[in-house]
């Protein structure tokens, strides 16, 4: 008889300091909850405390620390360096391989400490002597997130360079110290040992990722002068379930974070003459790891390569400026704050009349909308096209007898207005991008 694996239990640390009121504060928690239920783990308990700043030795002031430690049967003191049994999921983030452990059935204690903050390595350290307990800081939690949810090989890529680079300065801490190696290598440390090796597999993804954009950069490229759109937003904004109402593509669409890794490109539907690309991108988060948005920065390459950018907001949420505002910070980061763009306030049928109205006022410019109103979709995409038709121009082109082969091209680069003859070949005027036409005179005109 198999026994089910337990879910793992966690107990959520928040910090408030004084620049974050009450609410900030209560939706970071729930957001962090969030992450880790994606993560896969159950939360069972939440400690919280009001503070000047989180560089304390031990985070908590001892009172808290002791409530924290109650909750995980750990000392709440900072004794000698106790061996915490590692679970699979600490294991596979270290790279380490799982022990075969039978599940005791009794009364558990919550295993894993969450902290809405980043954590030094001792900060880290301190913290799982006193409970007895597995910390990991949100920067590690989102992460592990990534590292799960990956699919291409670029993204795979991508969060395992970020993954060791988080890693790399906490190998001080988790190394079991000291002796010299045989072999090859004799004279490291342990330690100086595994810092060679990340360093050296950080240098081999970094020459695999480079291979693998240049292909992206040749895909992107070839869709230079097509129209294209890209959903940026917050996660779980409902970014998927709006680029599935737009293209009718079976997109995964989860009530999770970070559910959408890796960019996803379809055609608007019903389908438009020139056609409409619309990209589903990365979602953002706050606090999200430096490393991660430096190597994600291809994958964002698509907002930054869009004609149009579609903010995507939770207007359900009551956080949602701030996550707006993260949002824009990331592709300023980018360089991709130049890219025309249009608010959209999704989930308004989680929203009542009141809040509407205030979020009317509040933005008067934006687009309110649910992704599942099948006339609000519609009014987008019709909003969509408007934007498009402006940037179009409409121009002559002669397709010589000798080249009805490039009839199909030119159908799928513009819109034929109408079609005539003369001695030449077929005479074609056309309403597309300028530059578009100007690849197919230039098509027409290679002998």
């Amino acid at each position: 008889m198999e026994t089910k694996t337990p879910i793992p239990l966690a107990i959520l640390v928040g910090i408030q300091t004084p620049d974050i009121d009450d609410i900030a504060h209560q939706g970071s928690l729930e957001e962090l909850g969030r992450l880790v239920k994606t993560l896969g783990y159950e939360v069972v308990s939440t400690v919280s405390q009001k503070r000047e700043g989180t560089g304390a030795a031990l985070l908590l002031g001892s009172g808290k620390l002791a409530e924290l430690a109650a909750l995980t049967g750990g000392s709440g003191v900072v004794g000698p360096m106790a061996s915490v049994p590692k679970t699979k999921a600490r294991q596979r983030f270290e790279g380490v391989a799982d022990p075969a452990e039978p599940y005791q059935d009794a009364v558990r204690k919550p295993q894993f400490v969450i902290v809405d903050h980043e954590l030094s390595p001792s900060q880290i350290r301190n913290l799982e002597r006193a409970t007895g307990a597995e910390v990991l800081d949100r920067t590690g939690v989102i992460v592990e997130i990534f590292h799960r949810h990956a699919n291409t090989r670029e993204a795979r890529l991508q969060v395992e360079m970020a993954r060791l680079k988080y890693v790399a300065p906490r190998l001080r801490e988790s190394s079991g110290g000291g002796g010299r190696q045989q072999g090859p290598g004799a004279g490291e440390s342990a330690l100086a040992l595994d810092r060679r090796k990340v360093r050296d597999r950080i240098s081999e993804l970094k020459d695999q990722l480079e291979a693998v954009q240049r292909d992206s950069d040749q895909r992107r490229s070839a869709r230079r002068d097509q129209l294209r759109v890209a959903l940026v937003g917050y996660t779980n904004a409902g970014k998927s379930s709006l680029m599935r109402a737009l293209t009718g593509s079976q997109v995964l669409v989860e009530d999770k974070l970070f559910a959408t890794l890796d960019t996803t490109v379809r055609v608007l539907q019903p389908e438009t003459r020139p056609r409409v690309l619309i990209s589903d991108t990365v979602g953002f988060i706050k606090q999200l790891p430096h490393d991660l948005v430096a190597s994600f920065r291809s994958t964002l390459a698509e907002a930054l390569e869009a004609s149009l950018l579609l903010f995507v907001v939770d207007a359900s949420d009551p956080t949602y400026e701030a996550q707006l505002e993260v949002s824009e910070g990331v592709l300023r980061e980018i360089g991709a704050d130049v890219v025309p763009s249009r608010l959209i306030l999704n989930k308004l049928d989680r929203v009542d009349v009141d809040r509407r109205a205030a979020l009317v006022q509040k933005h008067p410019d934006a687009i309110l909308l649910s992704a599942h109103a099948p006339d609000d979709v519609s009014a987008l995409r019709n909003t969509i096209i408007a934007f498009f038709e402006t940037m179009m121009v409409e121009d002559t082109l002669v397709l010589p007898y000798s080249k009805q082969g490039l009839i199909g091209e030119v159908y799928e680069s513009a819109r034929v207005l109408s079609e005539d003859y003369n001695d030449t070949g077929l005479v074609l005027t056309l309403r597309g991008l300028p530059a578009a036409i100007t690849r197919l005179q230039r098509s027409v005109a290679v002998q």
